[in-house]
């Protein structure tokens, strides 16, 4: 079979930003070492999660890309019983000097679930239909059934 690779996407604005101070501290590095801690805010911008399946040799990783680079450690991929598709929020904390506020935005994950109730954590995204779209691509490789769980009835697809 083949390798399948799913990787959040960085928001436009997130990923020019952090280009922009990569290259800025790049620049800056060889005035001063200090631009190092440029360098570092720079990646953190750029950082994404994501999940990574080899099917030819039964194993998938946890993964973290920065500019296409994927790291992360092979694990067994074990027998996957159902995969499930729903709605949560996701919280971030942004902080100025003195002030401090929570923003939540709500994205839809894909989970596979295997030994009952244990789960990878495939895909997230804030696409209902992109979500959708990578678990028709997914079940059929692991030949099992999508829950629909992102109205308050969960469904069988």
């Amino acid at each position: 079979m083949k390798r399948i690779t799913y990787i959040r996407k960085i928001p436009i604005m997130k990923l020019i930003f952090g280009l922009a101070l990569l290259i800025f501290s790049i620049i800056l590095l060889k005035e001063d070492i200090k631009s190092l801690i440029l360098c570092g805010i720079a990646v953190y911008f750029l950082l994404t999660e994501g999940t990574e399946f080899d099917f030819e040799n039964d194993r998938y990783r946890p993964i973290k890309s920065i500019l296409g680079i994927n790291l992360g450690t092979w694990k067994p991929l074990p027998k996957i019983e159902y995969i499930s598709v729903f709605r949560t929020n996701e919280t971030t904390t942004v902080r100025a000097r003195s002030a401090e506020t929570n923003v939540t935005n709500e994205i839809i994950k894909l989970n596979l679930f295997y030994n009952t109730n244990r789960k990878i954590e495939a895909y997230s995204t804030k696409d209902i239909e992109d979500a959708f779209k990578k678990a028709h691509e997914l079940a059929p490789l692991f030949n099992v059934d999508i829950l629909d769980a992102t109205e308050r009835e969960s469904k069988w697809l």
